[in-house]
């Protein structure tokens, strides 16, 4: 199959506050009030978060459809450790990406454990977004 490309334009708006055109769609973010942000919506890292949720159930739904399984639903808890000093610039030789990202998911489907088990671990091998957060994906940047 061929490679799809996907695409996305933003811009720094007031204070802290970014918009991005993702399709169709128009996302802001920004950062707290405490951090010098209007709160007008999630910080950067708090979108990875909200991309990993709604990728699972996504990637849930297509495999309940493809094994004909009869998914009433799916709640995520996720969260996530980072070190503020590396992205604030305070610590060089800290990183300033998470440290670990921790996902509990609840299946609402009639399958045993081992059974929801066996399909969470699907979705994570499937999950575009989990592959790009465990395997890391080639950054290009470039100055125009």
């Amino acid at each position: 199959m061929a490679l799809k490309t996907i695409s996305a334009r933003g811009q720094m708006n007031a204070g802290m506050s970014i918009e991005v055109e993702c399709g169709n769609h128009r996302l802001i973010m920004d950062q707290p009030k405490h951090a010098a942000g209007q709160d007008l919506g999630p910080t950067p890292l708090e979108a990875i978060l909200a991309a990993v949720a709604g990728c699972f159930g996504t990637i849930g739904r297509f495999i309940a459809h493809q094994q004909k399984i009869e998914l009433r639903g799916m709640q995520f808890e996720i969260e996530a450790d980072y070190d503020p000093a590396g992205l604030l610039g305070r610590d060089p030789s800290v990183r300033p990406g998470f440290q670990e990202l921790r996902v509990k998911v609840d299946i609402d489907a009639d399958l045993s454990r081992e059974a929801k088990q066996a399909m969470l671990e699907q979705i994570e091998q499937r999950c575009p977004v989990a592959d790009n957060l465990a395997h890391g994906t080639r950054l290009v940047s470039e100055l125009v």
